[in-house]
């Protein structure tokens, strides 16, 4: 459970940046060059590859050699379990909803009643 957490820790801090989210969304179309996710930042080589690496160390991207170039590309898994963690919270905060909604419910009509006698 604990490593789960780590992972999912990495993964949500990951995403905490807007440039970061902004290269996760341009390679969910595709492989891209350190400098193809550069361009529409308007970052430095450097700065993007620093958030490169915060991506690679949660698992989001991985890079390849292709000649002279490292091309990145998303991965799926991470993304999945994040989602699954999300999903699994948004069940337990509905069924909490719901409860919350009866016991009002259940007030509502109580009071009704102590106002009719």
């Amino acid at each position: 459970m604990v490593n789960y957490e780590a992972e999912l820790d990495a993964i949500f801090m990951a995403l905490g940046h807007p440039a970061r989210r902004a290269m996760v969304v341009r390679l969910s179309k595709g492989e891209a060059t350190v400098g193809e996710l550069a361009q529409p930042l308007e970052m430095s080589l450097p700065a993007v590859t620093k958030h490169l690496k915060v991506l690679e160390r949660a698992k989001l991207i991985s890079r390849s050699k292709n000649a002279q170039w490292r091309p990145c590309r998303l991965e799926q898994a991470p993304l999945k379990s994040a989602s699954d963690w999300i999903e699994d919270q948004r069940k337990v905060w509905e069924s909490r909803l719901d409860r919350l909604d009866s016991y009002l419910h259940t007030l509502h009509t109580n009071s009704k009643k102590g106002a009719k006698k």
